[in-house]
């Protein structure tokens, strides 16, 4: 029978993406494992291997479609032994007739990344009033529990029934019932949640011709989304703090001076070049090894202490920024976090990043020092407790012994999730940094 080739969840996160090219055409034999298609989610450019045999029957999704929702058909592969052009005529007439079967089935995942992604998030099942269980993503069940709406009144259209997101949104949107209401509780009592002025009340503030209206991407839509999230639920407080680096930058330069000549494809190169940020990076590693109770992540079951420091780096490109991981950062040594760092960031602006590269983590840095800011405060983003905002390193006055002296000095801001850090441990853990910038020779041991 035909066989649905399905947009896949190229990480846990990915709700729609855009279907960037097709490197099969109708007619064409796949094989398991050969590459059939670049998808661009938010954050990156990958390929996808079919995982089964057989023949492309129909193409169901354009190259250069956005917005193709995760598990909507794109293609229909016709088997082996199967003819081609009735595979390719019957199946989508067949789920176009009978829509209520089309909700009932399950489609087979046909494609996959070919890298490493993680694994989409765990279903979770609850029980049905009638004593069936039902399937239901977390971010589906987040939506529902949001508005009050009990997740097993719910049709779910997704793989084996499962509700979705958009299965919550078409049954809010239809009516269905609160939970509360069912109870029996009086609607009125629930204070109303505030909203967001809508598109139309905007665009009424402007006169017709004096903007120009600029669609959001997938990526811009993603930093909303968890930049409110982020906002409306990590309770921030931030903690700022002088670092003197007078000696970190003659130990740059020092080290910088020394690297090693290695031949490339460009000529004779330094094998590295350290910046400030690399000291940076290495230096928040240390600080959260010192203090080891700040490296945590928030969840409902309980604290996550992770057993190394795994830091973000806020990378600006095109259209938003991204953040890649430099892992176990605790155990590298300047010049390799220095080299890695410039591989991500190349691959981060040409969206070629796997989503192990710049998914997870245990903390986040994010410097704006080279734009000349002195200090701001960043936002955390989840599932990270912590953020340190790195502002510009600048001679500044201060008193030492009593007489006023030139120093260079960097402002950095330390935002933290309060549920995870409190006061005492986010100032500790600043200190333990400070420290280590001051005495930049620590990192090399």
């Amino acid at each position: 029978m035909p066989i649905e080739i399905t947009m896949p969840a190229l990480s846990p996160t990915m709700e729609e993406g855009n279907l960037a090219k097709w490197l099969v055409k109708e007619g064409d034999k796949v094989s398991p494992g050969d590459v059939i298609a670049e998808i661009e989610t938010d954050k990156a450019t990958m390929e996808v291997e079919s995982v089964d045999e057989g023949t492309v029957a129909k193409i169901l999704v354009a190259a250069g479609t956005e917005g193709v929702k995760v598990n909507a058909v794109i293609a229909i592969l016709a088997e082996d032994s199967e003819d081609v052009a009735s595979a390719a005529a019957g199946k989508p007439a067949e789920a176009k007739a009978e829509p209520a079967k089309a909700e009932a089935a399950a489609p087979a995942p046909a494609v996959q990344p070919t890298a490493a992604a993680p694994a989409p998030a765990t279903v979770a099942a609850a029980p049905a009033a009638s004593g069936e269980r039902v399937f239901a993503s977390p971010l589906a069940r987040r939506v529902a529990k949001d508005a009050g709406v009990e997740i097993t009144a719910i049709s779910g259209t997704g793989p084996k029934g499962r509700v979705i997101k958009a299965d919550v949104d078409a049954a809010i949107a239809g009516g269905v019932a609160p939970k509360a209401a069912a109870a029996g509780k009086a609607a009125d009592t629930a204070a109303p949640a505030p909203k967001a002025m809508s598109d139309d009340a905007v665009l009424k503030l402007f006169e017709p011709d004096s903007y120009e209206l600029i669609p959001h991407d997938n990526m811009r839509k993603t930093i909303a989304r968890r930049l409110v999230e982020a906002k409306s639920t990590v309770p921030h407080f931030y903690l700022t703090i002088d670092c003197e680096i007078d000696a970190l930058l003659a130990l740059r330069k020092q080290l910088n001076d020394a690297a090693p000549v290695v031949k490339t494809e460009k000529g004779e190169t330094p094998a590295y070049k350290l910046s400030v940020n690399d000291m940076v990076i290495k230096a928040m590693a240390v600080a959260l090894k010192a203090v080891p109770d700040a490296n945590v992540s928030w969840t409902d079951a309980g604290m996550l202490k992770h057993k190394h420091a795994d830091v973000g780096v806020a990378v600006s490109i095109p259209g938003g920024l991204i953040t890649p991981i430099i892992r176990k950062a605790e155990e590298k040594t300047l010049s390799t976090i220095s080299n890695e760092m410039k591989d991500l960031a190349v691959r981060a602006r040409n969206r070629k990043l796997k989503p192990e590269e710049y998914q997870g983590g245990t903390t986040a840095v994010s410097n704006l020092g080279m734009f000349g800011i002195k200090d701001f405060a960043a936002v955390i983003n989840p599932p990270h407790a912590t953020i340190l905002a790195v502002g510009a390193g600048e001679q500044r006055a201060v008193v030492k012994d009593g007489a006023v002296v030139v120093a260079n000095v960097m402002s950095v801001t330390l935002s933290t999730d309060h549920r995870a850090v409190d006061g005492a441990l986010g100032a500790e853990m600043l200190a333990a940094f400070k420290r280590t910038i001051e005495n930049p020779l620590s990192m090399l041991v």
